[in-house]
């Protein structure tokens, strides 16, 4: 329980000094910055729905080389991602989440690995210039449009992953399954190259092919 708390003290800090610091706490975040868009009632609602949805990250497998080729996929992203995230707990359970939100998200965990490695460089308290917050960088309209509008939710982990996965699917599905030029709306830089062709660039570094009996 003193461990807990002290990692929660912890965390606090971490967040009060990104937000005094602002986009250069740690280094300047990538992201550029999503543009609000009308939405259709029938778009917000599902979106909302996505995001309300609290299921804990915890992925269900029907057979057992499904949840072994996870347990390899787990394993082997740790060991890629130890550098950048050195605590042990922090790691998996990131990886964990990424998992499960990009999966429910119909995402390839590898594209959204490489999407936080641009838009953030893995930091949780990441600001850029234009106010995007987290991992994936989401600006905090979105909390306003599609959530409770509690922007400063979005340093929460699983928030963070869940809208990003979320709003990067619907602009997916916006552009018609064109993942360039989502990419490049999820930037706020349609049409450009630099920004698809950095997530394209990073995804490399976390592609994973499963060990085949």
């Amino acid at each position: 329980m003193n461990h807990e708390l002290s990692r929660d003290g912890r965390a606090r800090r971490r967040l009060a000094a990104a937000l005094l610091l602002g986009p250069c706490a740690g280094g300047p975040a990538r992201a550029g910055a999503q543009i609000e868009e009308p939405l259709a009632d029938s778009v917000r609602s599902a979106l909302s729905a996505a995001i309300a949805n609290s299921a804990p990250p915890r992925p269900v497998f029907t057979d057992m080389d499904s949840r072994l080729a996870y347990l390899r996929w787990l394993g082997e992203m740790s060991t890629r991602l130890k550098r950048r995230k050195p605590e042990n707990m922090t790691r998996v359970e990131f990886l964990e989440t990424l998992w499960y939100e990009s999966t429910r998200a119909g995402l390839e965990p590898a594209l959204v690995l490489g999407l936080v490695q641009v838009e953030s460089g893995f930091r949780k308290y990441a600001i850029s210039a234009a106010g995007a917050r987290g991992y994936m960088q989401v600006m905090p309209f979105w909390a306003r449009l599609i959530g409770d509008g509690d922007s400063a939710r979005l340093f929460h982990m699983q928030t963070n992953l869940r809208f990003g996965c979320v709003i990067l699917r619907h602009y997916l599905d916006v552009e018609r399954g064109d993942l360039f030029l989502a990419l490049g709306r999820y930037n706020g830089s349609r049409g450009r190259a630099e920004y698809p062709n950095a997530v394209f660039g990073a995804r490399k570094a976390w592609e994973y092919r499963a060990e085949r009996a």
